[in-house]
């Protein structure tokens, strides 16, 4: 890739696109403030109003004042990528030698992101929340994924777009599940794309490796709607020239994102331990 031939928005476009197709937690998080947030600058502010109140009418109607509440989405987490091509490696690569580095950039950005939101589980409502519990076979580990779904329920959590997160060795143990294993079975045979493994209890069911290790071999497994935690990443600037120092050309990027728990009731969350 000679710098003559980079053009800043063709890369930025396939950066962006390989970091949606590898997220997991990103994808079961909403988006809905993404566009504001770029077009605004580094954070946005987020309004809710109070429910109003249903009363029973008997002629006469009686005002309430609403309240509103704000909270704000940050985009506080920088990252950036630099490497450069020698002409001399270029020269002799096979492939698109470039294409794969901006790739794999956007493998270890879509990491570094995604283990920052399963960091935001603390967030979750307290009464959302199931303490340390052994996990050894298939039915505790479906058991969790059923108390996961009553805590939601509890706290009155949207019933659409449910998902859940788990980790390789609770999705192992869900195989060995005839529940989980007959009912994802029974349903339309979609792509399994972003980490999706299949679906149950209500849920979509995603495997990643980033959930939060909190000790030892205890692991967190989060549940939740997509109402419970917004996202928002930008792309800030993809740029290339030469570089000064050596026979080559330099690629650099910074990406700048931000996650935040709207709503903890939505979110629920298991500390499960293998042993």
């Amino acid at each position: 890739m000679a710098t003559t031939n980079f053009r800043s928005e063709i890369w930025a476009a396939q950066l962006l696109e390989s970091l949606k197709k590898d997220h997991v937690l990103a994808s079961v998080a909403n988006r809905n403030y993404e566009g504001e947030v770029q077009a605004a600058g580094q954070s946005v502010r987020i309004t809710s109003i109070s429910r109003p109140t249903v009363s029973d009418y008997s002629g006469s109607v009686t005002y309430e004042e609403l309240s509103d509440a704000q909270q704000v989405l940050f985009l506080d987490q920088k990252n950036y990528f630099a490497f450069k091509v020698d002409d001399v490696d270029r020269a002799q690569a096979a492939g698109n030698f470039v294409g794969m580095a901006m790739q794999e950039a956007a493998y270890a950005m879509r990491d570094d992101a995604d283990l920052f939101i399963a960091s935001l589980y603390t967030q979750a409502a307290s009464a959302n929340v199931i303490t340390t519990t052994q996990v050894t076979d298939g039915d505790k580990a479906y058991t969790m994924l059923k108390d996961l779904m009553v805590k939601l329920d509890t706290s009155n959590a949207s019933r659409s777009n449910r998902w859940a997160v788990v980790t390789p060795w609770f999705h192992g143990l869900l195989l060995t599940n005839d529940k989980f294993v007959d009912y994802s079975a029974s349903q339309s045979r979609e792509p399994l794309t972003n980490g999706r493994i299949g679906r149950a209890l209500g849920m979509e069911i995603y495997v990643s490796n980033n959930l939060t290790n909190t000790t030892g071999d205890d692991w967190t497994i989060l549940a939740g709607s997509s109402q419970a935690i917004t996202y928002a990443e930008q792309l800030m600037t993809v740029e290339a020239g030469r570089h000064q120092a050596s026979f080559g050309d330099y690629v650099r990027g910074l990406f700048i994102y931000g996650a935040k728990v709207v709503h903890p009731g939505a979110l629920a969350y298991g500390i499960a331990s293998i042993t």
